[in-house]
């Protein structure tokens, strides 16, 4: 009997040591702490101030900081989108944080992967609510520079396609008139929309023809609602050629088609333009 009690008390002690060590073990558990990019990415960015070298508040309109100035998401699978406050879009890359949260670093890139600027900056302030960083603008005087301060919002990414056009070139592939039956690219209906489209991040498109030849160049927009894009060619001292807005039809990373109306004044007929993704580098 004496042996059996010992035993059952030994079994007691064992469960209560047990007990009190898997109290200790989750005592002990410290929650992962996210690292700088997670932190950059967790939250789209607004810019809402800045700071001149001695501290004095700069107004976001002003020419030293205004290109600086916008809703910024960086996305966890290394791109980034920046746009203007009214939500146009300005720049487009990769993005990268140092592992100690000192630096950031973003590649704008044209669409057709070729880089436009590298730009690194300090990073003074990065926790889930601010990102400050300071951008020296002018390379051979290090004492000029800005602090650029951006607050965490829950503006959502414009989603009308802007991003999508500008991330890759675009070959026209195809044609169609209004009764759905193929047109020859060689068409004079439709031999004048033929071509590579770059469509860029800061507003501009260059348009070549299939031979490789510049056939137009200046700004683009789309509209809010994704249903309309407009170009307006400009020559070489910026005036305006012509101004065209067509309808889009589709727009997704693979295909963008839009329908042309030759005639104003004869809506019923019209033509779709059919461009399909290339990795053909502009010209």
């Amino acid at each position: 009997m004496n042996t059996l009690k010992k035993f059952y008390y030994l079994i007691t002690a064992v469960l209560m040591l047990s007990a009190f060590v898997s109290c200790s073990d989750n005592d002990d558990i410290v929650p992962e702490q996210p690292t700088p990019s997670q932190i950059l990415s967790s939250t789209p960015w607004e810019t809402t101030g800045a700071k001149d070298k001695n501290g004095n508040p700069v107004a976001l309109t002003d020419a030293s900081v205004a290109g600086f100035v916008g809703f910024a998401y960086f996305k966890a699978d290394g791109s980034f989108a920046i746009y203007n406050l009214n939500d146009a879009l300005r720049s487009r890359g990769t993005w990268a944080v140092d592992a100690e949260g000192k630096t950031r670093t973003i590649t704008a890139l044209n669409p057709d992967g070729t880089s436009i600027f590298s730009r690194v900056v300090d990073i003074l302030v990065l926790n889930g609510n601010e990102f400050t960083y300071r951008i020296h603008t002018n390379p051979n005087d290090p004492s000029v520079y800005y602090d650029i301060i951006h607050t965490k919002t829950a503006h959502a990414e414009p989603a009308n396609g802007q991003l999508i056009l500008a991330s890759t070139p675009w070959e026209t592939t195809g044609a169609k008139d209004k009764n759905g039956n193929p047109v020859a690219l060689t068409d004079a209906s439709v031999a004048g929309f033929v071509g590579y489209s770059y469509f860029k991040a800061n507003g501009t498109f260059t348009i070549y023809g299939l031979n490789n030849v510049l056939r137009s160049q200046g700004t683009w927009s789309i509209s809010p609602d994704g249903k309309k894009r407009t170009i307006t060619a400009l020559d070489a001292n910026g005036n305006v050629l012509f101004m065209r807005v067509v309808d889009i039809l589709t727009l997704n990373s693979s295909e963008f088609t839009y329908r042309i109306i030759p005639d104003a004044g004869n809506p019923s007929v019209y033509y779709d333009i059919i461009h399909t993704k290339v990795a053909h580098q502009e010209p």
